[in-house]
């Protein structure tokens, strides 16, 4: 009534509906008025959804759909190459496994690095030495290149889709140091190169890039659990089977291009920074396939997880000037790196951190941990600059950070590793790096390599964007708007779908809980920020017999319908195929580079470990599998002229 200017009237119950009656109809014969426009808009719309069609493969009915495009995965990497997929006109669907604003990429709080010059003098070139320095000269140079030259633009792009940057005074983006950034290729001091929304930049990403694939009407499965890829028998990527977990329903989708954007792993370790939907599976998916990892065993370790809770407090606290202190109250980080100190690459942080508990300088009453302290900050740059932290130190550690420091220690935070890709994000495979036809990877599941053997604090939201974009470019290359259907394989996913009901099925006497805890206490135990030679022969033996004990899983739940029990139990074997590369690649490795910290190999060994490991399962289920190694050349030639080559240094901050 309020709305057609009735005001705010009492009404008998007879008067209110026949009001009620009389003013549907007017609002009827109103939207009868759109109708016609609204009708001929539909019929000139482009044909984005295509026919569903359903078949009958190991006893299930699936259903079967086509399009330009999939992308698996709806963090900021899934996300931009999906809004850039259907901005050049393919038809996209997008496979997530939550909601897309739900994804980890929404946990990521410092910012993201880009040489906008907004604080100081900035140049792309000293962010690419940076970038090769911090990964330890185990990056590949040209896709260093192309990450930092497109950097500055792909942050004004952000802002043009209406991200919320921070502002300085005169209006511009504000950028904040972070570790491991210098100006001048490393000899002009600090740089002010992490562009900022407070403290909450990957939150602010995530939904900008969502609207924007809205905008250009991706189709969104959200909820659905991409179970394996469909491969032609020429190695060809076809598409990929996914479940609903809402109904249990089985889907095919065939696809001339399949970008896997589904995060890292971290959930393979006890503590870590990761959400609990980081469980590898577009990395398993691509081992079952019969391909390639690649540089699993570069696990970095954040210096500031909340103790004991494990969240992250950003590197942003010491970009604003936070300050690390042991139990005498020294700020010892001066020890370590002399000019860059708390500023300095996160591996450095995290074992400095690791030796001042070792040597007994810890805090607390078991000396296990160390102080951040911003409490000599004003609060007012606190409030501004790093609100959300403020808030987690008070949830998680029940610190006032304006009045008393918050106990931090190191936890495990990314995966350098990944997928190996090229600098156009294609998957490829083997030695010779041939590219697999189909097939896509781009943020934390792929390795370009950019981050080699440590990343940078800020690369990871730039990495996101920068190849989420060149996913969907490379893919607009190669597909046509409006390509006709892939031809799926009556029989494709047949194996994939006996796997899931065995397992949906499994009687066995371990629980899905007691063998993932296992696993996550003997990865913390056996490959922590400081390795040896004995912890990681013992790791191998132990994770060996955790893959030989997934056969004795079972689950309680017979159900297809949120069958929480079996989808957990599919990820618990994607943890397992992702984590025993990991733990393989670490123990061969002899030599210590970036977030591999060997005590028997203390040094960098560039003549004989300045190579990429590849690593292989030879059957496709973690229960039958072992664990093969190969190697391929890191790239230290850059794209062209406008780079120069960094040759191998010591790397010291």
């Amino acid at each position: 009534a309020r709305a057609h200017g009735l005001g705010d009237i009492c009404l008998g119950a007879a008067d209110s509906d026949h009001i009620f009656l009389h003013h549907l109809a007017r609002c009827s014969n109103m939207l009868s008025r759109f109708r016609a426009p609204l009708a001929r808009a539909a019929a000139a719309a482009p044909r984005l959804a295509r026919t569903v069609t359903t078949a009958s493969v190991g006893g299930y009915e699936v259903f079967d759909h086509s399009y330009d495009a999939v992308v698996i995965g709806a963090g900021g990497a899934g996300l931009r190459a999906a809004a850039g997929l259907v901005g050049h006109g393919l038809k996209t669907a997008c496979i997530t496994k939550v909601f897309p604003t739900r994804s980890h990429t929404v946990a990521a709080q410092g910012g993201i690095n880009g040489a906008l010059a907004n604080m100081t003098e900035d140049d792309w070139r000293w962010h690419a030495y940076d970038t090769v320095k911090g990964a330890d000269w185990l990056g590949d140079q040209d896709a260093i290149q192309h990450m930092c030259r497109l950097a500055p633009e792909v942050i004004l792009e952000l802002e043009s889709f209406g991200l919320p940057f921070s502002r300085t005074p005169e209006g511009k983006i504000y950028q904040r140091a972070f570790g491991g950034q210098s100006l001048k290729f490393g000899k002009g001091g600090q740089a002010y190169r992490c562009a900022a929304a407070a403290d909450r930049t990957g939150h602010a990403i995530l939904h900008t890039l969502y609207g924007m694939a809205l905008k250009f009407d991706c189709l969104f499965f959200v909820e659905y659990f991409a179970l394996d890829l469909i491969m032609s028998p020429d190695g060809r990527c076809l598409g990929c089977i996914a479940i609903c977990m809402e109904d249990g329903s089985i889907h095919r989708f065939g696809a001339h291009s399949t970008v896997i954007a589904t995060g890292g792993f971290g959930r393979a370790y006890q503590s870590c920074t990761s959400a609990h939907t980081c469980t590898g599976d577009g990395g398993a998916m691509v081992s079952r396939a019969g391909l390639p990892m690649q540089d699993l065993e570069f696990v970095q370790f954040h210096p500031t997880g909340i103790f004991p809770a494990g969240c992250l407090l950003t590197e942003g606290c010491r970009g604003e000037g936070g300050i690390l202190r042991n139990s005498e109250g020294e700020p010892f980080m001066a020890r370590y790196a002399p000019t860059a100190k708390d500023l300095a690459s996160r591996d450095v942080v995290s074992r400095a951190m690791t030796v001042e508990i070792r040597e007994g300088r810890g805090v607390g009453p078991n000396k296990d941990h160390i102080y951040l302290h911003l409490d000599h900050l004003p609060p007012e740059t606190l409030a501004e600059r790093l609100p959300g932290i403020s808030e987690t130190a008070k949830i998680f550690a029940g610190v006032d950070v304006t009045k008393e420091p918050a106990p931090v220690l190191p936890t495990v935070h990314y995966n350098m590793g990944g997928i190996p890709t090229n600098w156009e994000t294609q998957v490829l495979k083997g030695e010779c790096g041939t590219i697999v036809p189909g097939l896509l990877a781009a943020g934390e599941a792929s390795c370009a390599s950019v981050h080699g053997a440590n990343r940078l604090g800020a690369n990871s939201l730039l990495d996101l964007v920068v190849f989420g974009r060149q996913a969907a470019d490379t893919t607009a290359k190669l597909v046509k708007p409006n390509s006709p259907a892939v031809k799926l394989p009556a029989n494709a996913g047949e194996g994939t779908i006996a796997r899931m009901d065995k397992l949906r099925n499994a009687k066995g006497s371990i629980p899905t809980a007691d063998l993932r805890r296992e696993l996550q206490v003997s990865m913390q135990r056996y490959a922590p920020v400081y390795r040896n030679g004995d912890d990681l022969a013992k790791g191998k033996s132990v994770i060996t017999d955790i893959m030989k004990k997934f056969k004795d899983v079972g689950i309680k739940d017979r159900s297809m319908v949120w069958n929480t029990d079996l989808i957990e139990t599919l990820e618990l074997e994607n943890l397992i195929n992702q984590a025993a590369q990991e733990m393989y690649g670490a123990e061969a490795r002899k030599e210590s580079r970036g977030a591999h910290a060997h005590e028997n190999f203390p040094d960098r060994d560039d003549v004989n470990w300045m190579k990429h490991t590849l690593s292989y399962l030879d059957k496709p289920h973690v229960e039958d599998a072992k664990v093969t190694l190969k190697y391929r050349q890191v790239i230290d030639q850059p794209l062209d002229k406008e780079m120069h080559h960094v040759p191998p240094a010591k790397r010291v901050y």
